[in-house]
Formats: C-alpha cells, sequence, structure tokens
C-alpha cells in the first residue's frame, strides 16, 4: 500500500498593522524633509522583508480654518462659502520604503522632501496655515515576504484597507522651512517675466528682487 503524503500546513498570511508614532524634521538635510516613524506589527509573523508604498494624501476637510487661512486657500478651493463642496482630499507625496527583516514588530521611517514652491499645491496648502495641525491619510500597499514552518519563504500582498491618519503639527513644518529659509519664500516666474524683471532692476539701478517689487507694488499703490 502506497504511503499517504502528509497534508500540507495551512498557514495565514500576516496581517499587518501600521501606526504612525511621530514625525521629526531631518536635520542636517540638503532639502527640508520630514521624517515619520512608521510602527509595523506583524504578530509573530518572520519578516524577511517588506516592499512598502506609501501614499499620503492631505483631508482637508478634516479640520476648521481660521479666517486668515482664506486668502492661500481661497486659491485651492474657491470663497470660504463654497468649501461645503470645494474642500477635497488633496495628494502629497508617495515613495518606495524597503523595510528590513524583524519578527514581531518594528519601526521603519519614510521620508518626504518638502518644498517651498507654492506652486505645488501641498506646499500653499501648508503656507496658509498658521497654528493646528494638518490631517494626513497614509495609506499603505506593497509586497511582504515572510517566513512559514520550515523556513519556506511566502510573499503576500499588503491589502489595500491599511490605511492610517495622522495629524502632523503645523509649527513643526513651518518651524522646518523657517531653518532652511528664514524669513524668506519661493517665487517661480516664466522666463520672460524674470527678463523683464531683471532689466526693471538694472534700470533703476535696485539691489535686489526685494526692493524691485517693493519698487513695482509702491508704483502700483501710488498710480
Amino acid at each position: 500500500m502506497a504511503a499517504v503524503p502528509p497534508i500540507a500546513q495551512e498557514h495565514r498570511a500576516p496581517a499587518l498593522r501600521f501606526v504612525v508614532r511621530g514625525v521629526t524634521p531631518v536635520a542636517p538635510a540638503a532639502v527640508p524633509t520630514l521624517e515619520f516613524a512608521v510602527a509595523i506589527d506583524s504578530g509573530e509573523t518572520v519578516i524577511r522583508s517588506i516592499l512598502l508604498d506609501v501614499q499620503i494624501q492631505i483631508a482637508a476637510r478634516q479640520r476648521d480654518y481660521a479666517d486668515e487661512a482664506d486668502a492661500g486657500l481661497e486659491e485651492l478651493f474657491g470663497t470660504r462659502d463654497r468649501w461645503g463642496s470645494t474642500l477635497r482630499t488633496l495628494p502629497w507625496t508617495r515613495t518606495t520604503v524597503v523595510v528590513p527583516p524583524f519578527t514581531g514588530a518594528t519601526t521603519t521611517h519614510v521620508g518626504v522632501p518638502c518644498t517651498y514652491d507654492l506652486e505645488v499645491t501641498a506646499a500653499r496648502y501648508f503656507a496658509s496655515l498658521r497654528d493646528g495641525e494638518v490631517p494626513l491619510e497614509f495609506l499603505f500597499s506593497g509586497s511582504v515576504f515572510y517566513a512559514v514552518a520550515g523556513g519556506q519563504l511566502q510573499t503576500t500582498r499588503i491589502g489595500w484597507d491599511r490605511d492610517v491618519d495622522y495629524r502632523l503639527p503645523v509649527a513643526v513644518w513651518r518651524a522646518m522651512m523657517e531653518r532652511h529659509y528664514p524669513q524668506s519664500a519661493w517665487l517661480r516666474l516664466g522666463s520672460d517675466t524674470l527678463t523683464r524683471l531683471s532689466a526693471y532692476r538694472a534700470e533703476h539701478a535696485l539691489t535686489g528682487w526685494d526692493a524691485t517689487l517693493l519698487r513695482l507694488l509702491e508704483t502700483s499703490e501710488s498710480s
């Protein structure tokens, strides 16, 4: 009588749990960068690695706004009387992190470079806020490589329901930008506009771009 092959032992894919523990500005850094500490819990599963895709969105509806934010936010959402229908979730960034081996739980760090270019939607939103918190949504996806009994390597996808909320203090973002760009802001111009502005600066022997723009503003206000 032929031997009956052993029944393969069933195993469950790890149900990963994510929590954003905090955020810290990276210093020193070539560009303003925020680093989010993300805790990952796999239960008792031995994780060989995770190719973790992280998408971060700004959940603009999930906070109140002071009147002083109107000027900046009107460019994004229109006048305040329309915000009931125009406030929407804004995409911020997307990145991929390779998480090294661990068993049970670990913490990985997600670095997010930040721009002060006010033509970028997320930067304009941040710059419009003076205090409070920015409501963020972290959406996790990617591939998990894990070991089962006997050391065999398995892989599975991270479920689409692995999303986490986090509230980023506005003060953290503003302090980071002030450290990189003290008492200044970025303004992007078209090449033709810059050529004309440079000619105006040279014609009036102005010492810098601030002086050039102030002269134009004063001329406009006095006319």
